[in-house]
């Protein structure tokens, strides 16, 4: 990165004005020690031991100068808290929220909530939207048993006929 001369500083609304960067670890946290602190420690290190653990921030060193421009500007360093929220609070789920559905076999099941995802068991209705093609061709009749519609499809054919065929014959008497 070059500087400019005072002189010819860009300004404007698209320019950006000089923000402290962050500095990269020195040590990864599986090789940081948490001995327990004594008071003088305190000072240069906060929140170090056991309240470490409980507390989700971590604590990095940055440098910042004071003016970015003037040559005699001083480096500083400092601790500021940054909060863990990425890999360190996703090792902390241990249950599942979904499991598998009884009705669509899917595992869209809400434990809590006793209700599916995917298909609204159990309430008595199927969970169905009109804005999908493919969604409704998943769900759509035929993709199941169909163990009603199959019987009336059959008796579609003969006419919904009624009654004892013809030429059928009562139980013999003896």
């Amino acid at each position: 990165m070059f500087r400019l001369s005072s002189a010819r500083r860009i300004t404007g609304p698209g320019h950006k004005p000089w923000k402290p960067q962050l500095a990269k670890r020195h040590h990864p946290r599986s090789q940081r020690n948490f001995d327990t602190p004594s008071d003088d420690d305190n000072d240069n290190q906060p929140f170090n031991g056991i309240a470490s653990s409980l507390i989700q921030d971590e604590y990095v060193p940055i440098r910042y100068t004071t003016a970015q421009s003037d040559p005699s500007s001083r480096t500083y360093n400092r601790l500021t808290p940054i909060t863990a929220k990425g890999t360190s609070s996703f090792g902390k789920r241990h249950n599942k929220t979904h499991t598998l559905c009884r009705r669509c076999g899917k595992r869209s099941f809400h434990i809590q909530k006793s209700t599916c995802a995917n298909c609204g068991y159990p309430a008595a209705k199927t969970r169905k939207f009109n804005w999908s093609e493919k969604a409704k061709r998943r769900k759509t009749t035929g993709t199941g048993r169909m163990r009603h519609l199959k019987e009336v499809h059959r008796r579609f054919h003969n006419g919904f006929q009624v009654g004892t065929p013809k030429g059928a014959k009562g139980p013999e008497s003896a």
